[in-house]
């Protein structure tokens, strides 16, 4: 692999670029990204040189939305959060339906997150 330097000032750095730069990450995969980054720099480094953290970061963001759209209608089922009690009550349905949202959340983070 041949590497070309770009002339920045009295510094010559190294013109670095990826593959597959198209790759935009949401919520839970630079959720993903900032703990590997924090928590496992060694691994995150490693992932970077080698171009795989975006794919591995679009992967948990996939996985992620796809547990949120299981867990949360069970939830809300287990809760009583329904049609007819956002017609009854607006505030008891945004205050059950926040809980419900915080607690997919959580077990997310627990399982795809931080492991």
């Amino acid at each position: 692999m041949e590497l070309n330097f770009i002339k920045c000032g009295d510094y010559y750095i190294p013109d670095i670029r990826l593959e597959k730069p198209s790759i935009c990450l949401g919520k839970w995969g630079r959720m993903r990204r900032e703990y590997l980054r924090l928590a496992h720099p060694v691994i995150f480094s490693d992932m970077v040189l080698s171009e795989t953290l975006y794919e591995h970061c679009a992967e948990i963001e996939a996985a992620a939305k796809n547990r949120m759209n299981i867990i949360l209608p069970k939830l809300m089922e287990y809760y009583g959060v329904t049609e007819q009690l956002k017609a009854k009550n607006q505030l008891e349905w945004i205050r059950k339906m926040n809980a419900c949202v915080a607690q997919a959340e959580e077990t997310i983070k627990a399982e795809l997150i931080y492991f």
